[in-house]
Protein backbone atom coordinates (compact mmCIF):
# COMPACT_ATOMS: atom_id res chain seq x y z
CA UNK A 1 0.00 0.00 0.00
CA UNK A 2 1.03 3.54 0.26
CA UNK A 3 2.75 4.94 3.04
CA UNK A 4 4.66 8.61 3.75
CA UNK A 5 8.20 6.74 2.30
CA UNK A 6 10.06 10.14 2.60
CA UNK A 7 9.14 11.26 5.94
CA UNK A 8 8.25 14.99 5.00
CA UNK A 9 5.43 15.42 7.92
CA UNK A 10 7.20 15.03 10.76
CA UNK A 11 5.65 15.43 14.50
CA UNK A 12 8.81 15.13 16.68
CA UNK A 13 11.84 16.93 15.85
CA UNK A 14 14.05 14.93 18.12
CA UNK A 15 12.90 11.59 16.75
CA UNK A 16 15.10 9.36 14.16
CA UNK A 17 12.01 7.80 11.79
CA UNK A 18 11.85 4.11 13.48
CA UNK A 19 10.68 2.41 9.89
CA UNK A 20 14.08 3.53 8.45
CA UNK A 21 16.45 1.57 11.24
CA UNK A 22 17.31 -1.97 10.97
CA UNK A 23 17.51 -2.82 14.58
CA UNK A 24 15.09 -1.43 17.72
CA UNK A 25 17.67 1.20 18.66
CA UNK A 26 17.25 3.64 15.33
CA UNK A 27 19.48 6.50 16.92
CA UNK A 28 22.46 3.94 17.83
CA UNK A 29 22.50 3.55 14.04
CA UNK A 30 22.33 6.73 12.61
CA UNK A 31 24.74 7.58 15.41
CA UNK A 32 27.36 4.47 14.29
CA UNK A 33 26.49 5.58 10.37
CA UNK A 34 27.38 8.86 10.84
CA UNK A 35 30.86 7.92 12.50
CA UNK A 36 31.64 5.49 9.84
CA UNK A 37 31.45 7.95 7.22
CA UNK A 38 32.97 10.40 8.68
CA UNK A 39 36.01 7.77 9.05
CA UNK A 40 35.82 7.87 5.40
CA UNK A 41 35.90 11.56 4.62
CA UNK A 42 32.13 12.01 4.10
CA UNK A 43 30.13 15.14 5.53
CA UNK A 44 26.35 14.16 6.26
CA UNK A 45 23.74 16.73 6.06
CA UNK A 46 20.42 16.57 7.36
CA UNK A 47 17.24 17.25 5.22
CA UNK A 48 14.92 18.93 7.87
CA UNK A 49 11.11 19.83 7.85
CA UNK A 50 10.55 22.68 10.21
CA UNK A 51 7.67 24.81 8.17
CA UNK A 52 5.01 22.48 8.63
CA UNK A 53 4.09 19.54 10.70
CA UNK A 54 2.01 15.95 9.97
CA UNK A 55 -1.01 17.40 11.89
CA UNK A 56 -1.74 18.97 8.46
CA UNK A 57 -4.93 21.11 7.94
CA UNK A 58 -8.09 22.30 10.41
CA UNK A 59 -9.48 18.68 9.75
CA UNK A 60 -6.10 17.04 10.64
CA UNK A 61 -5.46 15.41 14.16
CA UNK A 62 -4.21 16.74 17.36
CA UNK A 63 -0.78 15.05 17.77
CA UNK A 64 1.62 17.04 19.18
CA UNK A 65 1.99 21.39 18.87
CA UNK A 66 -2.07 21.77 18.00
CA UNK A 67 -2.70 20.84 21.30
CA UNK A 68 -0.10 22.36 23.38
CA UNK A 69 -0.36 26.10 21.91
CA UNK A 70 -2.31 26.18 18.70
CA UNK A 71 -2.29 29.90 17.90
CA UNK A 72 1.64 30.14 18.93
CA UNK A 73 3.15 27.00 16.97
CA UNK A 74 1.20 27.16 13.35
CA UNK A 75 0.27 30.54 11.23
CA UNK A 76 -3.13 31.26 11.44
CA UNK A 77 -5.54 33.02 8.74
CA UNK A 78 -9.08 33.93 9.79
CA UNK A 79 -9.79 33.95 6.24
CA UNK A 80 -9.16 30.53 5.58
CA UNK A 81 -11.71 28.07 5.45
CA UNK A 82 -10.08 25.88 8.14
CA UNK A 83 -8.51 28.66 9.66
CA UNK A 84 -5.29 28.08 8.83
CA UNK A 85 -2.30 30.06 6.37
CA UNK A 86 -0.87 27.54 4.23
CA UNK A 87 2.00 28.67 2.82
CA UNK A 88 3.56 25.26 2.40
CA UNK A 89 0.82 23.24 0.57
CA UNK A 90 1.06 20.50 3.58
CA UNK A 91 -2.11 21.93 5.55
CA UNK A 92 -0.54 24.27 8.11
CA UNK A 93 2.44 26.78 8.26
CA UNK A 94 4.78 26.42 11.18
CA UNK A 95 5.33 30.06 12.90
CA UNK A 96 8.95 30.65 13.02
CA UNK A 97 8.90 33.88 14.24
CA UNK A 98 7.35 33.14 17.23
CA UNK A 99 10.51 32.87 20.27
CA UNK A 100 8.91 29.57 22.06
CA UNK A 101 8.99 28.31 18.19
CA UNK A 102 12.13 29.56 16.97
CA UNK A 103 13.45 28.07 20.62
CA UNK A 104 12.47 24.55 19.70
CA UNK A 105 13.87 24.42 16.11
CA UNK A 106 17.35 25.51 17.96
CA UNK A 107 17.02 23.29 20.14
CA UNK A 108 16.51 20.47 18.19
CA UNK A 109 19.05 21.55 15.36
CA UNK A 110 21.58 21.28 18.08
CA UNK A 111 20.69 17.96 19.65
CA UNK A 112 21.30 16.60 15.91
CA UNK A 113 24.57 18.01 15.84
CA UNK A 114 25.81 17.32 19.11
CA UNK A 115 24.14 14.01 19.71
CA UNK A 116 24.45 12.87 16.65
CA UNK A 117 27.51 14.30 14.63
CA UNK A 118 25.26 15.99 11.58
CA UNK A 119 27.56 18.59 9.69
CA UNK A 120 24.94 20.72 8.01
CA UNK A 121 21.28 20.35 6.85
CA UNK A 122 19.24 21.23 4.04
CA UNK A 123 15.79 23.70 5.08
CA UNK A 124 12.87 22.10 3.43
CA UNK A 125 11.04 25.20 2.29
CA UNK A 126 13.03 27.49 4.25
CA UNK A 127 11.60 30.60 3.14
CA UNK A 128 8.65 29.84 5.50
CA UNK A 129 11.37 29.44 8.17
CA UNK A 130 12.40 33.46 7.38
CA UNK A 131 8.99 35.03 7.09
CA UNK A 132 8.15 37.48 9.94
CA UNK A 133 5.13 39.60 9.95
CA UNK A 134 5.65 41.53 7.16
CA UNK A 135 7.17 39.05 4.81
CA UNK A 136 10.48 37.30 4.06
CA UNK A 137 13.74 38.85 5.86
CA UNK A 138 16.84 37.51 5.47
CA UNK A 139 17.46 39.55 8.83
CA UNK A 140 14.40 37.45 10.19
CA UNK A 141 14.88 35.78 14.15
CA UNK A 142 15.45 32.59 12.41
CA UNK A 143 18.52 33.63 10.94
CA UNK A 144 19.81 35.94 13.65
CA UNK A 145 19.95 33.07 16.17
CA UNK A 146 21.58 30.48 13.70
CA UNK A 147 24.37 33.28 13.18
CA UNK A 148 24.76 33.76 17.02
CA UNK A 149 24.60 30.06 18.22
CA UNK A 150 28.49 29.00 18.71
CA UNK A 151 27.41 25.49 17.20
CA UNK A 152 24.96 25.99 14.46
CA UNK A 153 27.54 29.19 13.17
CA UNK A 154 29.90 26.36 12.03
CA UNK A 155 27.63 23.58 10.37
CA UNK A 156 27.35 24.20 6.35
CA UNK A 157 23.38 25.24 6.21
CA UNK A 158 21.29 24.98 2.53
CA UNK A 159 18.01 26.30 1.59
CA UNK A 160 15.31 25.36 -0.58
CA UNK A 161 14.71 28.68 -1.59
CA UNK A 162 10.65 29.49 -1.52
CA UNK A 163 7.53 28.30 -0.33
CA UNK A 164 4.03 28.74 -2.30
CA UNK A 165 3.12 32.00 -0.23
CA UNK A 166 2.84 35.58 -1.19
CA UNK A 167 6.46 36.31 -3.09
CA UNK A 168 7.97 33.13 -1.77
CA UNK A 169 10.69 32.37 -4.27
CA UNK A 170 13.82 33.69 -2.82
CA UNK A 171 16.59 32.51 -4.55
CA UNK A 172 19.88 34.42 -4.03
CA UNK A 173 18.10 36.20 -0.75
CA UNK A 174 19.46 34.05 1.80
CA UNK A 175 22.27 35.97 3.67
CA UNK A 176 26.30 34.83 3.71
CA UNK A 177 27.33 31.53 4.46
CA UNK A 178 23.83 29.92 3.36
CA UNK A 179 23.99 27.52 0.25
CA UNK A 180 20.58 27.28 -2.20
CA UNK A 181 19.01 24.50 -3.97
CA UNK A 182 19.28 26.43 -7.61
CA UNK A 183 15.98 25.64 -9.81
CA UNK A 184 16.78 27.89 -12.38
CA UNK A 185 20.33 26.20 -12.90
CA UNK A 186 18.49 22.77 -13.10
CA UNK A 187 15.88 24.12 -15.46
CA UNK A 188 18.26 26.15 -18.24
CA UNK A 189 20.15 22.79 -18.13
CA UNK A 190 17.48 21.01 -19.12
CA UNK A 191 16.32 23.43 -21.61
CA UNK A 192 19.24 23.79 -23.61
CA UNK A 193 19.84 19.65 -23.73
CA UNK A 194 16.23 19.55 -24.54
CA UNK A 195 16.80 21.80 -27.68
CA UNK A 196 14.69 24.97 -26.29
CA UNK A 197 15.66 28.40 -28.02
CA UNK A 198 17.95 31.36 -26.74
CA UNK A 199 18.99 29.90 -23.73
CA UNK A 200 23.01 30.73 -24.07
CA UNK A 201 23.01 33.43 -21.94
CA UNK A 202 21.34 31.98 -18.91
CA UNK A 203 23.31 28.56 -19.64
CA UNK A 204 26.50 30.81 -19.20
CA UNK A 205 25.73 32.35 -16.39
CA UNK A 206 24.54 28.95 -14.14
CA UNK A 207 27.47 27.48 -15.83
CA UNK A 208 30.02 30.13 -13.97
CA UNK A 209 27.96 29.82 -10.30
CA UNK A 210 25.45 32.13 -10.84
CA UNK A 211 27.14 35.80 -10.12
CA UNK A 212 24.26 37.51 -10.63
CA UNK A 213 22.64 35.44 -7.75
CA UNK A 214 24.75 35.84 -5.37
CA UNK A 215 27.85 37.95 -5.68
CA UNK A 216 26.30 40.97 -4.85
CA UNK A 217 26.13 39.89 -1.35
CA UNK A 218 29.43 38.80 -1.26
CA UNK A 219 28.46 35.44 -1.42
CA UNK A 220 30.76 32.86 -3.41
CA UNK A 221 30.62 30.24 -6.40
CA UNK A 222 29.71 27.36 -3.54
CA UNK A 223 26.56 29.42 -2.40
CA UNK A 224 24.74 28.09 -6.02
CA UNK A 225 23.56 24.10 -5.18
CA UNK A 226 23.36 23.18 -8.85
CA UNK A 227 21.26 19.79 -9.69
CA UNK A 228 19.69 18.70 -13.03
CA UNK A 229 17.49 16.24 -10.71
CA UNK A 230 16.59 15.47 -6.76
CA UNK A 231 14.28 13.07 -5.36
CA UNK A 232 11.53 15.32 -6.02
CA UNK A 233 10.90 15.19 -9.42
CA UNK A 234 12.39 12.22 -12.76
CA UNK A 235 15.14 10.49 -11.58
CA UNK A 236 18.08 11.68 -14.80
CA UNK A 237 17.19 8.21 -16.53
CA UNK A 238 13.41 9.16 -16.99
CA UNK A 239 14.12 13.03 -17.40
CA UNK A 240 15.44 11.70 -20.96
CA UNK A 241 12.63 9.10 -21.66
CA UNK A 242 9.37 11.16 -20.59
CA UNK A 243 7.56 13.67 -21.91
CA UNK A 244 4.76 13.45 -19.62
CA UNK A 245 4.44 12.32 -15.42
CA UNK A 246 3.43 8.71 -15.05
CA UNK A 247 2.21 8.77 -11.30
CA UNK A 248 -1.28 6.78 -11.65
CA UNK A 249 0.55 3.98 -8.68
CA UNK A 250 -0.13 7.29 -6.46
CA UNK A 251 -4.10 6.74 -6.72
CA UNK A 252 -4.15 10.66 -7.57
CA UNK A 253 -5.58 10.42 -11.00
CA UNK A 254 -1.99 11.58 -12.05
CA UNK A 255 -2.90 14.84 -10.56
CA UNK A 256 0.09 15.29 -8.42
CA UNK A 257 3.97 16.37 -9.26
CA UNK A 258 5.29 18.79 -11.42
CA UNK A 259 3.51 19.03 -14.89
CA UNK A 260 6.03 21.58 -15.96
CA UNK A 261 9.63 19.03 -16.24
CA UNK A 262 11.37 20.29 -19.29
CA UNK A 263 11.88 16.65 -19.94
CA UNK A 264 12.00 14.71 -23.68
CA UNK A 265 11.48 11.00 -24.82
CA UNK A 266 14.03 10.60 -27.51
CA UNK A 267 11.03 9.41 -29.82
CA UNK A 268 9.80 6.83 -27.61
CA UNK A 269 7.46 7.34 -24.50
CA UNK A 270 9.14 5.13 -21.22
CA UNK A 271 10.28 2.22 -21.64
CA UNK A 272 12.16 0.88 -25.14
CA UNK A 273 14.12 -1.83 -27.03
CA UNK A 274 15.00 0.21 -29.38
CA UNK A 275 19.29 0.19 -29.20
CA UNK A 276 19.48 3.50 -31.03
CA UNK A 277 16.80 5.50 -28.51
CA UNK A 278 18.61 3.91 -25.42
CA UNK A 279 21.78 4.78 -27.08
CA UNK A 280 20.69 8.31 -27.63
CA UNK A 281 19.04 8.23 -23.82
CA UNK A 282 22.34 7.10 -21.91
CA UNK A 283 24.31 9.84 -24.28
CA UNK A 284 21.83 12.51 -22.96
CA UNK A 285 22.38 10.98 -19.10
CA UNK A 286 26.22 12.02 -19.68
CA UNK A 287 25.56 15.07 -21.48
CA UNK A 288 23.63 15.99 -18.30
CA UNK A 289 26.10 14.90 -15.49
CA UNK A 290 28.85 16.01 -17.69
CA UNK A 291 27.10 19.75 -17.72
CA UNK A 292 26.30 19.43 -14.16
CA UNK A 293 30.48 18.14 -13.07
CA UNK A 294 31.78 20.37 -15.04
CA UNK A 295 30.27 23.88 -14.35
CA UNK A 296 31.30 26.00 -11.43
CA UNK A 297 29.46 26.15 -7.93
CA UNK A 298 28.13 23.17 -6.26
CA UNK A 299 27.43 20.01 -7.70
CA UNK A 300 24.47 17.78 -6.39
CA UNK A 301 23.76 14.46 -7.28
CA UNK A 302 20.47 12.07 -6.71
CA UNK A 303 21.39 9.09 -5.47
CA UNK A 304 21.09 6.73 -7.79
CA UNK A 305 21.51 8.82 -10.95
CA UNK A 306 24.21 7.79 -11.06
CA UNK A 307 23.51 4.25 -11.86
CA UNK A 308 20.70 4.91 -13.87
CA UNK A 309 18.19 4.47 -11.71
CA UNK A 310 14.49 4.65 -13.01
CA UNK A 311 10.60 5.24 -11.08
CA UNK A 312 9.22 4.32 -14.26
CA UNK A 313 8.17 8.21 -15.28
CA UNK A 314 6.43 8.85 -11.54
CA UNK A 315 8.17 12.41 -10.76
CA UNK A 316 6.47 12.68 -7.21
CA UNK A 317 7.32 8.91 -5.80
CA UNK A 318 6.85 10.47 -1.90
CA UNK A 319 4.29 7.48 -1.17
CA UNK A 320 6.12 4.75 -3.01
CA UNK A 321 7.50 2.25 -0.39
CA UNK A 322 8.97 -0.24 -3.13
CA UNK A 323 10.56 -1.35 -6.05
CA UNK A 324 9.48 1.82 -7.56
CA UNK A 325 11.66 3.81 -5.16
CA UNK A 326 14.06 1.45 -3.91
CA UNK A 327 17.88 1.39 -5.21
CA UNK A 328 18.14 -2.02 -7.58
CA UNK A 329 22.19 -2.77 -7.64
CA UNK A 330 21.45 -5.70 -9.27
CA UNK A 331 20.56 -3.46 -12.20
CA UNK A 332 22.96 -0.69 -11.89
CA UNK A 333 24.57 0.66 -15.59
CA UNK A 334 28.19 -0.13 -14.15
CA UNK A 335 29.30 1.79 -17.12
CA UNK A 336 27.32 4.89 -16.15
CA UNK A 337 28.64 4.23 -12.46
CA UNK A 338 32.65 4.39 -14.10
CA UNK A 339 31.67 7.74 -16.11
CA UNK A 340 30.28 9.94 -12.91
CA UNK A 341 33.51 8.87 -11.45
CA UNK A 342 35.70 9.81 -13.70
CA UNK A 343 33.60 13.34 -13.79
CA UNK A 344 33.82 13.17 -10.11
CA UNK A 345 37.85 12.76 -10.02
CA UNK A 346 38.26 15.39 -13.09
CA UNK A 347 36.52 17.79 -10.66
CA UNK A 348 38.65 17.26 -7.81
CA UNK A 349 41.92 17.13 -9.44
CA UNK A 350 41.85 20.68 -10.91
CA UNK A 351 41.06 23.61 -8.77
CA UNK A 352 39.96 25.78 -12.35
CA UNK A 353 36.60 23.58 -11.84
CA UNK A 354 35.58 24.55 -8.81
CA UNK A 355 36.90 28.05 -8.12
CA UNK A 356 36.50 29.74 -4.71
CA UNK A 357 35.70 33.30 -6.55
CA UNK A 358 33.20 34.03 -9.62
CA UNK A 359 35.34 34.35 -12.97
CA UNK A 360 34.46 37.55 -14.88
CA UNK A 361 37.67 37.17 -17.19
CA UNK A 362 39.35 40.34 -15.19
CA UNK A 363 42.21 38.07 -14.25
CA UNK A 364 44.78 37.29 -17.09
CA UNK A 365 47.69 34.45 -17.36
CA UNK A 366 51.21 35.80 -18.47
CA UNK A 367 50.51 35.41 -22.37
CA UNK A 368 47.71 37.39 -21.69
CA UNK A 369 45.02 35.13 -21.86
CA UNK A 370 41.49 35.52 -19.42
CA UNK A 371 41.12 33.62 -16.84
CA UNK A 372 37.30 32.95 -18.51
CA UNK A 373 36.24 33.11 -22.21
CA UNK A 374 33.22 32.01 -24.20
CA UNK A 375 33.75 30.90 -27.70
CA UNK A 376 32.08 29.62 -30.68
CA UNK A 377 32.88 26.52 -32.24
CA UNK A 378 34.66 28.67 -34.83
CA UNK A 379 36.69 29.74 -31.85
CA UNK A 380 35.47 33.41 -32.12
CA UNK A 381 34.37 35.40 -29.13
CA UNK A 382 30.43 35.46 -28.93
CA UNK A 383 29.18 38.75 -30.16
CA UNK A 384 25.74 40.02 -29.05
CA UNK A 385 23.96 38.75 -32.00
CA UNK A 386 25.88 35.32 -31.24
CA UNK A 387 24.36 35.38 -27.40
CA UNK A 388 20.71 36.23 -29.01
CA UNK A 389 20.60 34.05 -32.04
CA UNK A 390 17.74 31.53 -31.21
CA UNK A 391 19.16 28.65 -33.48
CA UNK A 392 22.23 28.27 -30.83
CA UNK A 393 23.29 25.36 -29.74
CA UNK A 394 26.10 25.00 -29.21
CA UNK A 395 28.58 27.00 -26.99
CA UNK A 396 32.61 26.94 -25.73
CA UNK A 397 34.02 27.85 -22.16
CA UNK A 398 37.35 28.39 -22.30
CA UNK A 399 39.43 28.74 -18.68
CA UNK A 400 42.96 29.59 -18.29
CA UNK A 401 43.90 27.45 -15.05
CA UNK A 402 47.45 28.94 -15.08
CA UNK A 403 45.78 32.88 -15.00
CA UNK A 404 46.81 33.97 -11.29
CA UNK A 405 42.96 34.01 -10.49
CA UNK A 406 43.06 32.66 -6.46
CA UNK A 407 45.45 32.18 -4.12
CA UNK A 408 45.99 28.61 -2.42
CA UNK A 409 45.99 27.55 1.36
CA UNK A 410 49.87 28.03 1.27
CA UNK A 411 49.78 31.22 -0.45
CA UNK A 412 50.69 30.77 -3.38
CA UNK A 413 48.23 31.48 -6.99
CA UNK A 414 46.48 28.16 -7.49
CA UNK A 415 47.52 27.48 -10.85
CA UNK A 416 46.21 24.68 -12.83
CA UNK A 417 45.83 23.39 -17.21
CA UNK A 418 43.81 25.07 -19.19
CA UNK A 419 40.64 23.68 -20.43
CA UNK A 420 37.99 24.26 -23.01
CA UNK A 421 33.99 22.79 -22.07
CA UNK A 422 32.76 22.65 -25.17
CA UNK A 423 28.54 21.72 -25.66
CA UNK A 424 26.60 21.56 -28.45
CA UNK A 425 22.79 19.94 -28.29
CA UNK A 426 22.48 20.50 -31.58
CA UNK A 427 21.82 17.49 -34.28
CA UNK A 428 24.64 17.94 -36.33
CA UNK A 429 28.54 17.94 -35.59
CA UNK A 430 30.83 20.70 -35.71
CA UNK A 431 34.21 21.75 -37.11
CA UNK A 432 36.13 22.78 -34.33
CA UNK A 433 38.53 25.90 -33.80
CA UNK A 434 40.80 25.57 -30.67
CA UNK A 435 43.09 28.38 -29.08
CA UNK A 436 46.35 28.17 -30.17
CA UNK A 437 48.14 25.15 -28.15
CA UNK A 438 47.98 21.59 -28.14
CA UNK A 439 44.95 19.81 -26.78
CA UNK A 440 43.89 16.73 -26.25
CA UNK A 441 40.44 15.18 -25.37
CA UNK A 442 40.27 14.37 -21.66
CA UNK A 443 36.47 13.77 -21.43
CA UNK A 444 34.11 12.96 -24.36
CA UNK A 445 30.29 12.13 -24.06
CA UNK A 446 29.94 10.52 -27.54
CA UNK A 447 32.95 8.65 -27.65
CA UNK A 448 33.55 10.68 -31.48
CA UNK A 449 35.26 13.94 -30.49
CA UNK A 450 38.57 15.01 -31.81
CA UNK A 451 40.63 18.39 -31.55
CA UNK A 452 38.80 19.83 -35.14
CA UNK A 453 35.14 17.82 -34.48
CA UNK A 454 32.31 18.75 -32.00
CA UNK A 455 29.45 15.50 -32.18
CA UNK A 456 26.25 16.39 -31.86
CA UNK A 457 24.54 16.08 -29.20
CA UNK A 458 27.59 15.85 -26.67
CA UNK A 459 29.99 17.66 -24.07
CA UNK A 460 33.79 17.38 -24.44
CA UNK A 461 36.29 18.62 -22.42
CA UNK A 462 39.88 19.93 -24.59
CA UNK A 463 42.71 20.13 -22.15
CA UNK A 464 45.81 22.42 -22.39
CA UNK A 465 48.93 21.87 -19.93
CA UNK A 466 49.82 24.51 -18.14
CA UNK A 467 52.08 27.46 -18.98
CA UNK A 468 54.33 27.31 -16.04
Amino acid sequence: GLTNYWGYNPINWFMVEPRYAATADPLGELREAVAALHAAGIEVLLDVVYNHTGEGDGQGPCLAFRGLDNASYYRLDAEAADGYANLTGCGNTVDASHPRVLQLIMDSLRYWVEVVGIDGFRFDLAATLGREPLGFDKGAGFFDCLKQDPVLAHVRMIAEPWDIGPEGYRMGGFGPGWSEWNDRYRDVVRGFWRGDEGLLPELAARLLGSADLFEHQGRRPWSSINFVAAHDGFTLADLVAHEMKHNEANLEANGDGHGHNLSWNNGVEGPSDDPAVLAARARDVRNLLATLFLGQGTVMLAMGDELGRTQQGNNNAYCQDNALSWLDWATADTDLIAFTAELAAIRRAHPVLRRRHFLHGSVAAADGTPDVQWLKPDGTALEPDDWHDPEARAILLALAGDAPTEIDDDGHPSLDARFVLALNAGREDRELHLPPGDWSVRLDTSGEASTRSLPARSVVLYRQEARR
